[in-house]
């Protein structure tokens, strides 16, 4: 009967419970529902799903004329004159006031097991049962009681991950351990390193830890805790946090403030910019000159020739190597461990050959170049350079990171030699890395592995400053397994293949010359071209602020909300000091999403301030007119625009302003915007240094995906055709103090704002796509 019900799920809004002779549904309401103890839960603990119901405070009780009541409360034959009674009789409910919920809030803070007489003073003073105070107490011990195993599972796998990391750390250090009397490999033992040493004795410390942490938490929730579960790799000071300080997210009015506490991870402020990398010795320099010569010459050879070394790939409009061929032209050793990526790809750019080549060989305008490539770029070492302070024979060690805009993809970290070589007769130039790994064992190794096989590009010359680049990318990976949304992706090669990098130098080499122009016009409130090119500059930077915090760069590490393989959510907390972004707590939440789209239709919708009014999660109904327009290239969607925020506090002296940057290529499209203050904005112009302007970006990824070339799996059918992936990056200041706490509220708010925006964004293109007047939905209430 009712006492045998079981809670199935939490979907759209509706409580769903599954009898054995009845199946009925209620709306959710501002309330709480309140379970009968003879109701039979599925686990020993609420669902993600059904702990969110929970959360919301949705509990209701049915009055004593129907369920579990009813039942205890008759004899057997009652019951089986009930049993044949019509079942579609109408059941009613009875619904907690805000006041019941609150004297009952406030007596369980106090004391969490009311005796008789509390419970029975408590009935009285609000009108209800003591069944009913009793069996809302209990429902309360057990929401405490499922968030509590919720945060330390979420401990443990940060835990099990750092230990993880340790162990990769002491893997590499003793990969380069060597015997100081006959140069073989060493071994473990005394001559281990202080450091080492260390490192070991902590690891085992943690493992002890973590192993009596598991043991607590197995006797306690009930079910095994796996220790070496996929998890965060650091944690992060708690922030308890008011979500007023940011008004213009959507929050759910249902969801009741939450005192639990959620760990975050956070980048530690110690830790180092650059890993340390062996310098190369005297002995070996002449061996890394000959080195480069022979990579050199097979890049120019795979630059020129065509098939059977380069085919088309199955959407044919990339080229990839045909691998056999390669190794029958090229000889290199094979290591049939690690995947291999090969693409190609030429262009025309509107930059002489000079200055590229002056730029591939300053780590800093190398990163200025590509910024949402190259996250981080060093120069470790001169090998070789011209007497003559010409480029040509010019070699050095070099440090770089690779990144995707996206916290689910990891970013690739490397040591390479970079050759640069002029051919005079030819007229051109051709800049090539190859591994520094293929004669120097002793470098510390990244971890995962990536070997830059030779790749770089080949540069000619042409009429009108412009420059022909035909560019290579050819390297060995090994990779932790990616998300499956972005395994197509990675995969196939065009996260960080040559399309992609050339892609970007043709928009960035479009916006420098934007830059450098000095014959503009029409320039708005832009006052002079001094004004306009600090304002590119500032908007620069907020490109590369933006790009940075969305990845895994410098080892950011990042929290899924669930456990689900399908969540693509993940948050972060970085703390601030430097100039640049404002002093504090920041807190970040990612999502990326699946549309049948092309990237090109959702740039146009994102970009464009007359559809923003449309989306009330991005503009909060407020319209945008924008007060000066900047072209940064040819196709119109590369601009930055300094738009007006159309509000109700507007005033004179008042004036609340938006700064936005569009990029548009053929590996994706980026929209970048931030809120500025009108005197930061006269400060960028007025020619001042505008790297104290605090800049906190926000914005969105656009990545055009083609349908898979092998038959998808079930958990990829979303990506197997033509569509793109948008990936939707919002960041808060969360706290000015560094020791403040982050609690599931806040939390949930940022997120809950994060799938609203996502909604609307599909909402708008739906109606777009169906001609039809774009119209505000509600949001959706809960978070996947």
């Amino acid at each position: 009967m009712y006492g045998d019900c079981q809670v199935m799920s939490t979907m759209g809004g509706n409580v769903v419970v599954n009898s054995s002779e009845t199946l009925f549904s209620s709306p959710i309401q501002n309330n709480s529902f309140t379970f009968m103890p003879t109701m039979h839960f599925h686990h020993s603990f609420p669902t993600m799903k059904e702990e969110d119901g929970i959360l919301r405070g949705k509990e209701e009780i049915m009055e004593s004329g129907s369920g579990s009541e009813q039942v205890e409360d008759k004899s057997g034959n009652e019951q089986e004159t009930d049993q044949q009674q019509p079942q579609n009789k109408k059941k009613r409910y009875h619904r907690h006031t805000a006041r019941q919920i609150h004297e009952m809030e406030a007596l369980f803070k106090e004391c969490q097991h009311p005796d008789d007489k509390q419970r029975l003073k408590l009935s009285h003073e609000l009108g209800l049962k003591p069944r009913q105070v009793k069996f809302w107490f209990q429902n309360r011990r057990t929401q405490m009681k499922a968030q509590q195993d919720r945060a330390e599972n979420v401990i443990l796998r940060a835990e099990n991950e750092t230990l993880k990391n340790e162990n990769y750390r002491l893997q590499a250090s003793l990969r380069s351990v060597i015997c100081p009397n006959c140069g073989g490999p060493g071994i473990m033992g005394a001559d281990l390193g202080l450091d080492e040493q260390q490192l070991r004795i902590e690891n085992a410390r943690l493992r002890e830890e973590l192993e009596r942490v598991c043991c607590l938490t197995s006797r306690y929730s009930g079910r095994p805790i796996q220790t070496m579960a996929p998890a965060p790799a650091l944690m992060a000071p708690s922030l308890d946090l008011d979500m007023n300080i940011y008004p213009r997210h959507y929050v759910d009015p249902t969801i009741p403030p939450c005192t639990e506490m959620i760990p975050v991870p956070m980048l530690p402020p110690e830790a180092s910019q650059f890993p340390e990398g062996g310098l190369l010795m005297e002995e070996e320099k002449s061996l890394a000159m000959d080195l480069a010569a022979s990579s050199m010459a097979e890049l120019v050879k795979m630059c020129h020739a065509n098939e059977p070394l380069w085919i088309r790939g199955c959407d044919g409009d990339r080229e990839v190597l045909n691998f056999e061929e390669h190794g029958r032209l090229f000889p290199w050793p094979l290591n049939l461990k690690h995947r291999t990526e090969a693409s190609r790809d030429t262009a025309v750019v509107i930059m002489n050959s000079v200055t590229l080549v002056d730029a591939f060989l300053d780590a800093n305008k190398w990163m200025e170049l590509f910024p949402t490539i190259v996250s981080r770029a060093k120069t470790v070492q001169i090998i070789s350079s011209n007497a003559s302070g010409h480029a040509s024979g010019s070699l050095q060690l070099m440090y770089a990171e690779f990144q995707v805009l996206s916290p689910l993809v990891s970013t690739r970290e490397t040591h390479f030699l970079r050759y640069c070589q002029h051919n005079a007769e030819e007229g051109t130039w051709g800049i090539v890395d190859f591994p520094i790994d293929s004669f120097q064992q002793n470098l510390h190794p990244s971890y995962p592995r990536y070997c830059r096989r030779p790749s770089g590009c080949l540069i000619q010359d042409m009429p009108n400053g412009y420059s022909r680049v035909t560019w290579i990318e050819h390297a060995e990976v090994e990779e932790k397994p990616v998300h499956q949304i972005f395994s197509n992706y990675v995969y196939s090669g065009m996260a960080f293949g040559a399309q992609r990098w050339l892609g970007v130098l043709q928009r960035q080499c479009e916006r420098v010359a934007s830059l450098m122009a000095r014959n503009i016009s029409d320039l708005g409130v832009i006052h002079s071209p001094e004004a306009r090119k600090n304002l590119m500059k500032l908007a620069q930077r907020m490109i590369r602020t933006f790009s940075l915090n969305m990845s895994t760069s410098s080892g950011q590490s990042w929290t899924a909300i669930s456990d689900s393989p399908e969540d693509t959510v993940r948050i972060t907390t970085r703390k601030i000091t430097e100039p640049g972004q404002p002093n504090g707590v920041i807190l970040g939440a990612v999502s990326t999403t699946w549309l049948p789209y092309s990237h090109t239709k959702v740039f146009d919708l994102l970009r464009d301030e007359r559809h923003r009014s449309q989306m009330d999660a991005l503009s909060n109904g407020n319209s945008l007119n924008e007060v000066a327009h900047i072209a940064n290239g040819s196709h119109p969607g590369n601009c930055i625009s300094l738009l007006r925020i159309n509000v109700a506090s507007n005033s004179s002296q008042n004036v609340e302003l938006m700064l936005q940057e569009s990029c548009t290529d053929q590996s994706g499209s980026v929209v970048v915007y931030t809120t500025i203050a009108v005197d930061s904005i006269q400060v960028a112009m007025s020619g001042e240094d505008p790297s104290c302007i605090a800049l906190l970006p926000q914005g969105f990824i656009i990545t055009p995906m083609p349908p898979s070339s092998n038959n998808s799996s079930s958990s990829e059918a979303l990506i197997n055709e033509h569509g793109c992936l948008l990936t939707v990056g919002l960041q808060i200041l969360a706290s000015t103090i560094p020791s403040a706490k982050l609690n599931l509220s806040s939390v949930t708010s940022i997120t809950n704002h994060l799938c609203s925006t996502v909604h609307q964004i599909e909402a708008s293109l739906c109606n777009t796509a169906n001609n039809e007047p774009t119209t505000t939905t509600a949001p959706p209430k809960t978070v996947n």
